[in-house]
């Protein structure tokens, strides 16, 4: 049989090289009507997915982690809504700022920080901050003085499509001592965090996190430190991701929430005294709402060492410029040009436009349905891609330059919220810090 009839593309997205639910109306018009490569963010999608989430999991506090997007439109857009910034350096935190997030809305989320990155963050007016160690508690003691820290736990990852390994937190019996010291050394521990690995797809990760942190409750109580705060961490999914084989990741959202509400209340009857529970979503409220208008460069027959055909989808954006997660998860690409076209597909590896051989999906499982009939310069849109593409991409390697992005008009401010005067000042005043 032909390779060029074996496969077609999904029934739900003429088009499209892998079934999955559509881009929305707003995103599917911005896409359309740009003729240059960009990456297009839908902030209505944004603030739905915020205000969901709200939903879900009732009084508890959001801090974004703008290291999934930090792009100014987005932050301001969820600030606007009562978001916080879970931030990873003092440029982050300066950056929120200006976007008009207040600085008491914001933590210092890394535990890998240097002194002069916590007296930078200080001045800023953080007074928050994660921690995972004695040399760091001693370093945001002398650099950040009566400051709030809470200790992150350390986790296994399982379950999660990017795992953490062992870079951040300290183990579950660790933690009390941590905080103890914090103590002595006059900061305030405040309580506890946990990350059970981005893009968690399993429901009984989050429940075996939420019971060591249970335990770390009981001790902390037995040793006389009434924790206030419980930093839930990321990890929250998206949706439209597809796995290294083409087939949807289908998380179970439901699930995870219902065990996160049930844990939440469990961890409420431990601590014995009132709880503030924190999340810090990245991808989940983004990664759906992003997508990038590119180009095809060529679709090319080849043949490799075996003599066996190929053929190779080579696109004008990659892992070096806004698709950095390509050797860990497909994304669905769709070809509007050849929208309920009849012609023949052929299952290709598809590839950036740069000269280094890890740009590219893997060709051993990764093959993807395309239009046989695409040539250089037909338009491709590649969707679920609005976390980390404006993160990990290079200044210009080959030359390429980093895609500029474009928005979608801001929903209507939420009855009742209005931006904080106080977080405006702080912006101004640290512009020139």
């Amino acid at each position: 049989m032909s390779t060029e009839t074996r496969v077609r593309p999904g029934p739900d997205l003429p088009g499209a090289a892998a079934p999955g639910a559509p881009p929305s109306a707003a995103l599917t018009a911005a896409l359309a009507a740009a003729d240059t490569d960009r990456i297009v963010f839908d902030l209505a999608g944004i603030a739905h997915s915020y205000d969901a989430l709200c939903r879900e999991l009732p009084g508890v506090r959001v801090r974004f982690a703008m290291k999934a997007c930090p792009v100014d439109e987005v932050l301001a857009v969820l600030a606007r809504r009562g978001a916080g910034i879970d931030a990873a350096g003092p440029n982050e935190v300066r950056q929120a700022l200006r976007a008009g997030v207040p600085a008491g809305r914001m933590h210092y989320g890394n535990t890998v920080k240097s002194d002069a990155d916590i007296a930078a963050a200080y001045r800023l007016g953080i007074r928050q901050f994660a921690t995972d160690s004695l040399e760091d508690v001693a370093a945001v003691a002398a650099h950040a003085p009566g400051s709030r820290v809470f200790c992150r736990v350390l986790t296994s990852g399982e379950g999660a499509v990017w795992g953490f390994g062992s870079k951040f937190g300290c183990p579950p019996g660790e933690a009390a001592a941590v905080l103890e010291a914090a103590r002595a050394a006059g900061l305030v521990p405040s309580g506890v965090s946990v990350h059970v690995g981005s893009q968690q797809m399993t429901a009984e990760a989050w429940r075996g996190a939420l019971e060591e942190l249970g335990g770390v409750l009981r001790t902390l109580v037995g040793r006389g430190i009434r924790p206030e705060l419980v930093n839930l961490g990321g990890g929250l999914p998206a949706l439209g991701y597809l796995d290294r084989r083409g087939r949807p990741l289908e998380p179970p959202l439901g699930e995870i929430f219902a065990v996160l509400r049930e844990g939440m209340a469990g961890l409420r009857r431990t601590a014995g005294v009132p709880l503030e529970f924190v999340v810090e979503p990245g991808r989940h409220l983004v990664a759906d709402h992003g997508a990038i208008r590119a180009r095809v460069s060529r679709l090319a027959r080849r043949r490799g060492p075996d003599g066996a055909e190929q053929y190779w989808l080579y696109l004008s954006c990659g892992k070096f410029n806004g698709l950095y997660e390509m050797d860990a998860v497909q994304y669905r690409l769709v070809f509007p040009g050849h929208c309920g076209a009849s012609g023949p597909h052929v299952p290709a590896v598809v590839a950036g436009p740069t000269c280094d051989s890890d740009d590219a999906y893997s060709a051993e499982h990764g093959l993807v349905p395309v239009p046989r009939a695409l040539a250089s310069g037909d338009p491709v849109w590649v969707l679920s891609c609005g976390a980390y593409a404006a993160s990990y991409t290079t200044r210009g390697f080959n030359g390429i330059a980093p895609l500029p992005h474009h928005c979608t008009p801001p929903p209507a401010r939420p009855a009742g919220q209005r931006p904080d005067p106080a977080g405006i000042r702080v912006a101004e005043e640290v512009l020139d810090d």
